[in-house]
Order: structure tokens, then C-alpha cells, then sequence
């Protein structure tokens, strides 16, 4: 497993690149906040516990659409050294106004434009009228981060590409969806890396 010198981009964190949504929900969108680590997917792909899922989708039990792998930070070590000082950062940069730390990584392995996620909010544990954030880094080939408003209106689709960094934060997951939708593009693999605080799926 190679070491990681993880550099950030931590000028780009200034107030003004922050998003406002409305009903209380904003984005933070990085692109290049992680820089020089181009083995960093290579070595997350290989090392990485990856398991498939499967899920009850009506009357079937369908294969989930991605390689997925879930780690609780608190009660275990990072699966990698990376994603440790990458939750370090993310924790310097956010717990204040979060009020908690980050304290789990999921990791979803999209292996071509057939993979995806549909349509959804991280579900909040705790209360269904809590804020909160989730941070996403990306790794390897582009792929579309689509939001939209429970209540109707217009989306948003937002490429994400090596190394951007997008944070929802506010009411984001109660009042916003968001999606990776499939793409008939050719395109390469992509890893994406979340952190969440405690309850937060």
C-alpha cells in the first residue's frame, strides 16, 4: 500500500465559493482540492475490501450498481492513510460548523457509465429535522453529481472529476436529492469517497 502525501488545495476554501440553495441547504464545490496523487485510485482499487450489494427493488431483488465498501473511522482504522488525513482535513476545515466530526468514509467503486446511483438523501439517524453535511472527494474519470429539490424545480448537474471535492451541507439531504446517473458515454472507472458524520447512511 503506497503512502500517500496527500496534498490539498486549501486556499480554495474560501467563503465566497460557497453555494446557497435555498431552504437552508448550500454546496461547497472544490474542483482539484486533492492534487498530486495520481496513484492514489490505482491503489484504492486494488486494496480496497469491495463487496456487491443486492437490493429489494419492488417484487425484485435487483444487484446494486456499483462496488461498494463502508468504514467506521471511530471504532476502526481508515482502509487506507489517505482517506485517514483526508478526514483530518475535512474535520479541520468543517466540524466547527458542523458541531461534530466526520466519522465514517463510505467508498462507491463506479466501474463504467453502466453504474450509478439513483435518486436520494442521506438518511439522517437521528432526526428527520437535523441538519448535517456529507463530503464527497472523486477519483479517476469524470462523472455527473446531478441535485434536484424534493419540490420540483430546476437541477443541477455537476461534473466531478479527479480530485474535486463537493460538500452538502445545511438541509441539503432532507431538502435536496442528488444522483449518479448512468451515462452511454464511454468512460473509465471512478471511486468516490464519503465521509458523514455519526447516524448519517
Amino acid at each position: 500500500m503506497a503512502e500517500s502525501g496527500l496534498s490539498v488545495q486549501v486556499g480554495l476554501f474560501d467563503c465566497d465559493e460557497r453555494r446557497v440553495l435555498g431552504d437552508g441547504a448550500w454546496i461547497d464545490v472544490r474542483a482539484g482540492w486533492l492534487s498530486d496523487d495520481d496513484e492514489l485510485f490505482d491503489d484504492l482499487a486494488t486494496t480496497i475490501p469491495w463487496r456487491a450489494e443486492r437490493r429489494q427493488m419492488y417484487d425484485r431483488v435487483l444487484d446494486v450498481p456499483r462496488l461498494v465498501s463502508f468504514h467506521d473511522l471511530v471504532a476502526g482504522s481508515a482502509p487506507h492513510p489517505a482517506i485517514a488525513k483526508m478526514r483530518v482535513r475535512l474535520n479541520d476545515i468543517y466540524a466547527r460548523e458542523l458541531g461534530e466530526p466526520f466519522t465514517t468514509a463510505g467508498l462507491c467503486l463506479y466501474r463504467d457509465g453502466s453504474d450509478s446511483v439513483a435518486w436520494h438523501g442521506d438518511d439522517i439517524g437521528r432526526s428527520r429535522t437535523e441538519d448535517t453535511m456529507v463530503a464527497i472527494v472523486s477519483l479517476g474519470a469524470t462523472r455527473t453529481l446531478a441535485l434536484r429539490p424534493r419540490t420540483g424545480g430546476r437541477s443541477l448537474r455537476l461534473p466531478q472529476g479527479h480530485g474535486d471535492l463537493i460538500v452538502m451541507g445545511g438541509s441539503c439531504q432532507r431538502t435536496w436529492e442528488h444522483s449518479v446517473p448512468k451515462t452511454s458515454k464511454p468512460t473509465g472507472p471512478r471511486i468516490s469517497i464519503q465521509f458523514r458524520p455519526r447516524d448519517v447512511r
